[in-house]
């Protein structure tokens, strides 16, 4: 598994479920996807734990609270611009 992104992972995981799931699969098989699949959970909760742990600290102010930002799109446009534009 090299630098996989979330996407990937997450589609390569949900067939590992699907083709463990249908069965007929040999012991050895089942137990190398169940590990691959471990793998893959641990990555994408990682991931997930990353991202949440970006959003406190971009939302958190210096005292611990919580403040209220627009949320910008990766062109720097907030959404709220974005959206009267398309009206």
């Amino acid at each position: 598994m090299s630098n996989p992104t979330f996407e990937k992972a997450l589609q390569e995981l949900g067939e590992i479920v699907e083709k463990m799931e249908k069965g007929g699969l040999a012991l050895n098989d089942s137990l190398a996807l169940f590990e691959k699949g471990v793998k893959l959970a641990r990555f994408l909760r990682g991931e997930l734990e990353k991202a949440e742990k970006k959003v406190d600290i971009l939302l958190k102010d210096e005292k611990g609270g919580v403040r209220e930002e627009p949320f910008e799109n990766e062109e720097g446009l907030d959404n709220s611009q974005e959206d009267a534009d398309k009206s």
